[in-house]
């Protein structure tokens, strides 16, 4: 089956398509003797695609991982500074890429996939994929909410904020509960941020249909037939 370049490296599990695009760009790949060229069309099961001086393989078997990432550990796959990271909690999978991060003392949903391309649909902020998180917080949560739903520009932007609610837990306590749809740096910690908040713990209930349910910090699981189902409608644009 032909496929653009960019998609063939995605599905090998090299990396998300916009990576594999910056890839082809500096000249890291090959195929068939020849520099790569963005766009280029071509047959994973015929031609030899090389990335880094490495061949490059037909596409990888889609497996879907969930992990309730713990506090302080660092998204990505390795760290100068020796602290722990994610990969060190999901099973050693070749290809196996994160979707999205979350901060190092952020906790939740983190889910990582073999499909590149899968993984940079649900990241695109075209696709508008919900994701709910959890704060402990202190200040003046009433006025933050109000002002919140006002509209909140970050430097980055205004925040595409789906839904936003407070409850008390204790004196000066509370818990808010933020539904946004993109997930840009450390954005709900800037959020809280300029409305007056100030953060305690964080933690990601939800993205898209998955739920972190009763998962405990640190262990994975598969994702159930019906969240593998919308989550494939979510990357094919189907949400």
């Amino acid at each position: 089956m032909t496929m653009r370049i960019q998609r063939a490296l995605a599905r090998a599990g090299v990396a998300s398509r916009r990576k594999a695009e910056d890839l082809v760009l500096t000249g890291r790949v090959s195929v068939n003797g020849a520099v790569a060229q963005i766009g280029q069309v071509v047959d994973p099961a015929h031609d030899v695609i090389v990335v880094d001086g490495q061949r490059v393989g037909g596409p990888v078997a889609e497996k879907w991982i969930v992990l309730n990432k713990p506090a302080g550990v660092m998204t990505t796959r390795s760290d100068p500074r020796g602290r722990r990271t994610v990969f060190e909690f999901v099973p050693n999978i070749p290809g196996l890429i994160y979707v999205g991060r979350l901060d190092y003392l952020t906790e939740g949903v983190l889910l990582f996939t073999t499909d590149g391309a899968a993984a940079h649909a649900l990241m695109h902020p075209r696709g508008e994929v919900g994701r709910t998180y959890v704060a402990t917080v202190r200040g003046d949560a009433p006025t933050a909410v109000r002002a919140a739903r006002r509209g909140v520009e970050l430097p980055d932007g205004p925040v595409r904020l789906h839904d936003i609610t407070a409850v008390p837990i204790d004196a000066g306590r509370w818990e808010l509960r933020v539904t946004i749809a993109e997930g840009r740096n450390r954005e709900v910690r800037r959020l809280c941020r300029a409305i007056g908040l100030t953060v305690e713990r964080l933690v990601r209930q939800r993205f898209g249909p998955v739920e972190l349910g009763k998962l405990a910090p640190g262990e994975t699981r598969a994702l159930t037939r019906r969240e593998h189902e919308r989550i494939r409608a979510l990357a094919n644009g189907h949400g």
